[in-house]
């Protein structure tokens, strides 16, 4: 069971949980970050490491989020890989508190800046 990065991800993009992956499962979108269900190996250590729990177990992700699950699959395979922490976006400092962001997600790839 993989773990899955969700909405409190958005406009923020903290990457506390890349530098402690063993594996490259993340992938960098233009606002978050998604996990490969095929590369993540279930160790969970990530969870802890996200200044804003986004991180949840596949079979942990609450009703609200459930979405996320697909998402992750969808666009893991879609997004470059991200094997090295980076800062967390600008807006993460006002967006880390706020709820209710699937507005603001970008299907668009991330990577350098």
């Amino acid at each position: 069971m993989a773990f899955v990065v969700t909405e409190p991800c958005i406009k923020c993009k903290y990457t506390d949980c890349v530098d402690v992956c063993p594996v490259a499962c993340f992938h960098e979108g233009e606002t978050m970050l998604t996990i490969d269900p095929d590369e993540c190996i279930d160790c969970g250590v990530c969870v802890d490491e996200c200044p804003v729990s986004a991180i949840f177990s596949e079979d942990e992700v609450p009703e609200k989020w459930k979405e996320y699950v697909e998402l992750n699959a969808k666009y893991s395979k879609e997004w470059p890989s991200i094997e090295e922490g980076k800062d967390p976006l600008d807006s993460a400092e006002d967006y880390k508190e706020k709820e209710n962001k699937r507005d603001e997600f970008s299907p668009n790839p991330g990577g350098e800046g």
